[in-house]
């Protein structure tokens, strides 16, 4: 009989993907060493726990078609069992490295969400948007009802710093926390990227586009739905036990609606239809609930009408925005548009000066009404009772908008030619 030699087939190393990653891990252990201060390195550490919990929950929004509005149910759960399990560990009770604690909340999170989940997933789109809510209400009224484990208002609180150091590393210092946290960052964003490639990661996306053949073809979409949910909450536990190591405190918070609605909010934001959008809305969301909430009281309307103009005007979020325009200058036609983005952008920071300005004043007048008047706005002094101010304001956003509104037509006209002269370009490649 012939021999048969085996044959083997290797795969061209991916450079660009291997090129991604290592940038990726680059920035994550140099951003530190960039910016030093010590909120720079708190945002940064916030930062970190954000991309996972965000990722999680994209896991069911844009891989899943899942609405879920209950998602800090799992980050919040878990991070309450990390925090039990970080005072076994302080009370001598329990012995596991520090390190360690934050795999206790992603296991909480697994569990919960095989428990909630097996109700939830039963049903799809409206049904299960609303089974979310109500369960995510539920836990949050529990949570002050059952003080022994949710520690009533004032939470359960922690200390970190448990034990004799190893190598010098007591997780004391911010930065040995932000270590700790990059790394799980990295390791559970490796991972889930890993699962968008498993067969059960390309079934979720069957049965977010088309559940009927998926059944058709005799899988059964609860169950892929199903552990898909308890991945995803197995993740976003991970990144609740992060969070009450770094700030050693949870509160009923932590699994209330607003959590969850910002979990949607910035998720949209980033880009649910993309891997990396989460990374954009993460970081997003850190800026806006650190940053913008300490520049003015109004930075939840801010953000309400940026929701707004990114749903008007790029329902693909900021990571659409990203890779249409990487394709336009794949093609060497990126220069083209920057007088149209450069025009774009002007007549949109007049619109946002003057509804800024009114709407700082407005605050002024019903928040800070006992300190008179006058306020300054981006170094410009205001009278909030006199008409020029409010007229000044309100012509620039009427004259920003109408421009806007003019050279968004312009735009899009060039846009379309550009994508036809793409696609031209394409064909004719095609044609080599």
């Amino acid at each position: 009989m012939p021999s048969r030699t085996p044959s083997f087939h290797f795969k061209p190393l991916n450079v660009g993907r291997w090129l991604v990653w290592g940038v990726y891990a680059l920035i994550l252990i140099v951003a530190p060493l960039l910016w030093t201060s010590s909120l720079a390195q708190t945002m940064l550490t916030q930062i970190g726990i954000a991309i996972i919990a965000c990722l999680a929950y994209n896991m069911l929004l844009g891989q899943g078609g899942m609405l879920s509005f209950g998602h800090a149910i799992y980050s919040g759960l878990g991070g309450f069992l990390a925090m039990h399990t970080l005072n076994a560990v302080s009370g001598g009770s329990l012995a596991l490295p520090v390190s360690l604690v934050p795999l206790a909340g992603g296991l909480a999170g697994l569990c919960f969400a095989a428990l909630f989940g097996y109700v939830s997933t039963k049903k799809a789109g409206t049904p299960f948007a609303m089974i979310t809510l109500g369960l995510g209400e539920l836990i949050w009224s529990m949570s002050l009802m059952l003080p022994e484990f949710f520690g009533g208002e004032g939470g359960v609180t922690g200390n970190r710093v448990v034990g004799k150091a190893v190598l010098g590393i007591t997780f004391g210092p911010q930065i040995q926390v932000y270590y700790l946290i990059a790394f799980y960052c990295f390791v559970c964003t490796a991972l889930m990227f890993a699962f968008t490639r498993t067969p059960l990661g390309r079934m979720l996306n069957a049965v977010r586009d088309n559940p009927e053949r998926v059944a058709f073809i005799g899988y059964d979409t609860q169950w892929v739905r199903y552990l898909a949910f308890m991945i995803s909450g197995l993740f976003a536990g991970i990144a609740g036990g992060l969070a009450a190591l770094n700030f050693e405190i949870v509160t009923a918070e932590v699994v209330g609606a607003a959590r969850s609605g910002a979990y949607l909010l910035f998720t949209f934001l980033g880009g649910a239809t993309f891997f990396f959008g989460p990374i954009n809305g993460a970081v997003l969301m850190v800026v806006a609930l650190v940053l913008l909430s300490e520049l003015t009281k109004a930075w939840l309307l801010y953000l309400g009408l940026i929701f707004v103009f990114m749903v008007m005007y790029a329902p693909g979020g900021f990571a659409s925005l990203i890779m249409m325009n990487l394709r336009v200058a794949a093609f060497g036609k990126l220069r083209k548009l920057f007088p149209a983005y450069l025009a774009l952008g002007g007549t949109a920071l007049a619109v946002l000066a003057g509804a800024a300005a009114m709407i700082e004043m407005l605050y002024h007048r019903q928040l800070n009404e006992a300190l008179g008047p006058k306020l300054r706005f981006l170094g410009v002094a205001m009278d909030s009772s006199g008409f020029d101010a409010w007229f000044g304001a309100g012509l620039l956003m009427a004259v920003g908008l109408g421009l806007f509104e003019l050279t968004r037509r312009q735009f899009l006209r060039e846009w379309g030619e550009t994508q036809e002269e793409i696609e031209k370009e394409i064909k004719r490649r095609e044609t080599l």
